[in-house]
């Protein structure tokens, strides 16, 4: 059985960094395209950064561009999201999701890790 576990979440100040690490454990064999997600209260989830199993540009949602950067432990499933000048706006439950194509939905999640970025 295939499972994610985030880690690296916590409280921090506005202008902070944090890294957020996603380890894909179990049927390793296959590399997986990796996402980060997050969701704050009272709002739905949005996709942060996405990295792609056949290489390829990243691609982030606008907000955080020239903020976090997504980044693959090589040929592993693990991945990283190094997230610096955080801002409040930043609080959420980040999620990481897999999926074993570059396209289609993310199949595979973890359980979450929370940030929140206090100001």
């Amino acid at each position: 059985q295939v499972q994610l576990v985030e880690s690296g979440g916590g409280l921090v100040q506005a202008g902070d960094s944090l890294r957020l690490s996603c380890v894909v454990s179990g049927r390793t064999s296959i590399t997986y395209s990796m996402g980060w997600f997050r969701q704050a209260p009272g709002k739905e989830r949005e996709i942060v950064a996405a990295t792609f199993r056949t290489g390829g540009s990243n691609v982030y949602l606008d907000s955080v561009k020239g903020r976090f950067s997504i980044a693959r432990d090589g040929p592993n499933n693990t991945v990283f999201l190094h997230m610096s000048s955080l801002k409040p706006e930043d609080t959420a439950i980040y999620y990481c999701a897999a999926r074993p194509s570059d396209f289609g939905q993310y199949s595979l999640w973890g359980q979450g890790t929370p940030v929140t970025v206090s100001s």
